[in-house]
């Protein structure tokens, strides 16, 4: 929802926007949101979800929300999320979205904003700072606390760590990975930079805070960044003028991990990032990277930036298979357990719940905790009939599968039996020219990409060639049905 190279960088003239809370066109307008919110959704919905929900200000065309729980963060994210953004958009001025975090400022009413504070303070890059939105921290004490803050000040959540994390056949790869960089001594990792893609709630953040957490524990200075926390960052050393600390900062790390790296928007902040990516690469230092989607495919991103973090090491955190999800939603009850030892789940629930649980991790989460819920407010014993009523809400249609434009030009080039590199080719022969115009006609039809793009993956060809190919097919499966049945069986295949 929210959505940036040399070691001496010149930062741009014009400054990130920043629209504080106390506006009243903002207020009025965020009011506006609240009045269709009540409208579609209804009192009692939007009462339970949205009435603690509060806008923290605009930075660079970008709204920040912000809630008082992470359920309540992760909820919305996984419920509301377009609905959200597209009501923000309508009255908010933020063509670029918005993003959810949890609130860590005081909310007393004499507080001064989240926003303000965070353009006053220089503590992004000099001083400990709340715990990352989204990622609570459990309750510390000072002692043990000082050993999860990293270098940038950043709060990390403890309970992130490898030895919880679940391995299975989508992760392994992944995990000894990021295992195997959080060992290397510093400046000797054999994957530099490491970019992790992968879906909503399936695991790469808990990846990324381990490989934090374990690289700080051997001595290095390690920065831990999510997107909105970056640019929160850039933009307070912007207005307190420590713009060339808070560089500096970075430049003296010897790991940077950043998580959800297609929220970051903004020239200024973007070309920061490019730079600080660069300085560190060249100066031999590890970076990680997370993102929910191949490097290549960031549209938002600069190319540069792109470009940089597809040449390392690229890897997929893929879905969890029912086998994983069953494991994951095991250990999760046995930690309930620990604090209520009467709560119990037979093997039974246990296969059903993560038989139709399959969207992700989170939902894994939320499911045993309706489990617990109903087990302790009602005082009966967790059966499947009561499971199913409990988790009914989790229970929803999959999505279909993402498909990539690389993934259509592999199946079309196997189909009809030439190769992907004459798909790419400027060969105009009928065997090669028909599956490239059929690849082009299903990039449209199944991916998001706009003509230019999908030319530009097809060889850089022009949009107008793209256009022309959609149209054409368009009018051949609307007279040859034996072609319309076979595009239809690609499409079946590839959204399988």
């Amino acid at each position: 929802m929210v959505e940036t190279t040399s070691v001496v960088v010149t930062i741009a003239a014009e400054e990130p926007a920043v629209v504080q809370v106390g506006e009243v066109s903002i207020q009025d307008a965020w009011e506006r949101v609240r009045r269709r919110l009540r409208a579609e959704l209804g009192e009692d919905v939007f009462s339970s979800w949205f009435g603690r929900l509060e806008i923290a200000g605009i930075v660079e065309g970008v709204a920040y929300l912000t809630v008082p729980t992470r359920f309540l963060k992760s909820w919305l994210e996984a419920h509301y999320t377009e609905r959200l953004r597209v009501n923000c958009m309508a009255e908010l001025p933020a063509p670029n979205g918005v993003m959810l975090s949890v609130r860590t400022v005081s909310r007393d009413p004499a507080a001064q904003p989240q926003i303000e504070a965070l353009r006053n303070r220089t503590a992004t890059v000099a001083s400990p700072a709340p715990a990352e939105a989204g990622r609570p921290v459990a309750s510390l004490s000072p002692a043990s606390e000082s050993d999860l803050v990293d270098a940038c000040g950043t709060a990390l959540d403890r309970r992130m760590n490898f030895q919880s994390f679940v391995v299975g056949k989508s992760n392994q790869l992944a995990f000894a990975a990021a295992e195997r960089i959080a060992a290397a001594p510093a400046g000797q990792s054999p994957y530099n930079p490491l970019y992790l893609h992968a879906g909503v709630g399936l695991g790469k953040t808990h990846l990324l805070q381990a490989i934090a957490q374990e690289a700080r524990r051997q001595g290095k200075r390690v920065a831990y960044f999510t997107a909105d926390r970056f640019m929160y960052g850039f933009v307070a050393a912007l207005k307190s003028q420590t713009a060339l600390a808070f560089k500096e900062k970075l430049r003296g790390i010897d790991l940077l991990v950043v998580d959800d790296v297609q929220f970051i928007q903004g020239k200024s902040i973007q070309q920061e990032f490019g730079h600080t990516i660069n300085a560190l690469l060249d100066a031999g230092k590890q970076i990680v990277v997370a993102g929910d989607r191949m490097a290549g495919e960031l549209e938002a991103l600069d190319e540069r930036i792109r470009s940089r973090l597809g040449g390392g090491l690229v890897v997929e955190v893929g879905e969890l298979d029912e086998t994983l999800r069953a494991t994951i939603l095991s250990s999760r009850l046995e930690a309930l357990q620990t604090a209520h030892p009467n709560f119990q789940v037979s093997p039974d629930v246990v296969a059903y719940v993560s038989r139709v649980v399959a969207t992700n991790g989170r939902d894994l989460d939320g499911a045993a905790n309706r489990l617990l819920a109903h087990a302790t407010l009602s005082g009966q014993l967790v059966t499947l009939e009561t499971a199913e009523a409990a988790i009914r809400d989790l229970v929803r249609t999959r999505e279909p599968r993402r498909v990539k434009i690389e993934d259509i030009q592999k199946l079309v080039a196997t189909r009809y039996n030439v190769s992907r590199a004459d798909i790419l080719s400027e060969r105009r022969t009928a065997a090669v020219v028909k599956p490239r115009q059929i690849a082009m006609y299903l990039s449209k039809a199944l991916t998001p990409r706009s003509l230019p793009e999908i030319g530009r993956r097809f060889g850089g060809r022009d949009h107008t060639t793209v256009l022309h190919a959609v149209r054409k097919i368009e009018k051949a499966i609307s007279e040859d049905r034996s072609l319309h049945d076979e595009v239809d069986l690609l499409k079946r295949m590839l959204q399988e």
